[in-house]
């Protein structure tokens, strides 16, 4: 190993001072392995690149915001076991959310955000760092925040069962990347729907207060439910030539996994209309609730402050 230090071992004037000195190390990920390393990268023939970076983007950003949601229970949770588990599974997310973004970038560099002082940011960190809230396209869903545990649990067992049944078909995908990111999704996602299905289980036969604050969970986050399986014209176009799933076709075989965890707790599905939009338009369309852009500042703020840093 280099030696990094800048003063003598007695010098106590700056402790930290060798940490910045090799400069082979970026804060931001420069000196890991490329993520798309050994998968084709190929975009396939008929495929538009725009549009398979933008489809990419979708998938990408349900993962990394609700990553972020996820983590914030971190110490937080109600037992430390639990603190694992939701630990685990905003990793889990924040990988699935590295690869699509790296393949985003990958299909249309165009996409990627350029940093004006030239700063050697991977492209996968420059989308998650340097993009705007209306450039995002994740699913309000992933972003309205957590709430209480049992809130947190109800999103989890939501979005999971969603994201499972999408996997599932995208593991189909002709394209490379996203089959091989969706063979190994598939295995994380089972995991996040049957941890939060036993607590959602549990919560719900659990006491009078844990039951409240489960259907209180419930209601709050049902108005987002609908988004999921809305068609946007890039899922659309992503379904039709083979790389990509219409959540629309999803719609049956998600209802039914989520009834039967519903059947077993004793709960009635809502009843309340889905979440508006701006005139039509969604999180897949960059129309976002409040929440996504205060999330994204705390996120942000240490890469464009500090868009050379170094550890």
């Amino acid at each position: 190993m280099p030696d990094v230090r800048t003063h003598e071992p007695d010098d106590h004037d700056n402790a930290y001072a060798g940490l910045l000195v090799n400069d082979v190390h970026w804060a931001f990920g420069t000196d890991f392995e490329d993520p798309l390393a050994g998968v084709d990268a190929t975009v396939p023939d008929g495929v538009e690149p725009a549009a398979l970076a933008t489809y990419c983007l979708m998938l990408g950003d349900d993962a990394l915001v609700m990553s972020q949601r996820i983590a914030e229970w971190c110490s937080n949770a109600p037992d430390l076991e639990e603190d694992i588990a939701l630990s685990n599974i905003a990793l889990d997310l924040l990988g699935q959310a590295r690869l699509l973004l790296a393949r985003a970038a990958a299909a249309d560099g165009a996409q990627v955000p350029a940093l004006p002082d030239g700063s050697p940011v991977p492209d996968e960190d420059r989308l998650a760092y340097f993009r705007d809230v209306a450039q995002f396209r994740n699913v309000r869903l992933a972003e309205v925040p957590n709430g209480d545990f049992a809130q947190t649990v109800t999103r989890i067992l939501l979005f999971s069962t969603w994201r499972l049944a999408l996997f599932e078909e995208l593991s189909r995908s002709r394209d490379a990347v996203l089959a091989a990111v969706a063979a190994k999704g598939v295995k994380e996602l089972t995991y996040h729907r049957d941890f939060a299905g036993r607590w959602f289980l549990t919560l719900a036969r659990g006491t009078a207060d844990s039951r409240r604050r489960l259907l209180a969970g419930l209601d709050e986050l049902w108005p987002l439910w609908a988004e999921l399986f809305e068609t946007h014209d890039v899922e659309r176009a992503a379904s039709g030539a083979g790389v990509g799933v219409d959540p629309a076709g999803l719609t049956a075989d998600v209802d039914a996994v989520l009834d039967q965890v519903l059947a077993a707790s004793g709960v009635d599905r809502p009843d309340h209309g889905p979440l508006g939009g701006a005139h039509g338009r969604r999180g897949r369309d960059g129309h976002h609730t409040g929440a996504l852009g205060s999330l994204l500042e705390e996120m942000q703020v240490v890469a464009r402050a500090h868009p050379r840093g170094q550890w």
